[in-house]
């Protein structure tokens, strides 16, 4: 499998399709349009935020279990994202502490109870694909996608979370030692309004495939 990652408004959904329809592989999305929870959520994200993050959880095993057919097939978020995003919810106190440390012991389970084997029921992926954006770009795309409950008008508090999301995502890639893993500069590379910078982040994937004799 491979596996996208980033923050919000990085472009992992467009990237996903892009890399399917170049792949000839399937994509799998992240629950967004469709999630019941996740606008309750940013509405109350103290009640909300653990509901959510383990319905994400449950749908992200769902995905991988399904991708796994192929190692060219392309999942548009990464389960090895979600303690990051619950542990940054907690300390801005828009979840509890011991729920973060709830969750963070149950992904842990999981994970060793479906990972990191020839038989598993789930593996590690083969590739993971991370689209780095600075701050700026983060705002100007969830600006352009237009969901109201992810805009900083309709909620001041966004503005702090965002930019500590971002943040944290460059360590959280820096650290990440799972699998392989391969990063975009979201910024120099606009790849869903230009298709010069497409077809450069394609050949960037198409060359790290290569390199793992994956393509």
């Amino acid at each position: 499998m491979i596996v996208l990652s980033g923050t919000i408004g990085a472009g992992k959904t467009s990237l996903t399709t892009m890399l399917a329809d170049h792949l000839e592989s399937n994509a799998y999305y992240e629950s967004v349009d469709d999630n019941p929870i996740l606008p309750l959520f940013y509405d109350d994200p103290k009640r909300y935020g653990f509901l959510l993050q383990n319905y994400f959880l449950n749908k992200r095993l769902e995905n991988i279990k399904d991708a796994q057919g192929s190692p060219l097939n392309v999942i548009d978020r990464s389960i090895y994202e979600d303690r990051l995003l619950f542990q940054l919810n907690a300390d801005l106190e828009r979840a509890t502490q011991i729920e973060a440390s709830i969750y963070s012991d149950l992904l842990n389970n999981m994970m060793e109870q479906v990972d990191f084997s020839n038989e598993a029921v789930v593996k590690t992926p083969d590739l993971l694909i991370h689209i780095s954006v600075s701050f700026d770009t983060m705002l100007d795309r969830i600006k352009k996608r237009g969901r109201d409950f992810e805009q900083i008008e309709q909620d001041s508090s966004l503005y702090e979370y965002y930019k500590e999301l971002n943040e944290r995502y460059s360590n959280w890639f820096d650290a990440y030692n799972d699998s392989p893993k391969l990063q975009i500069d979201g910024d120099k590379y606009d790849f869903v309004e230009d298709d010069d910078a497409a077809n450069a982040v394609l050949q960037q994937i198409d060359d790290k495939l290569v390199s793992l004799h994956l393509k």
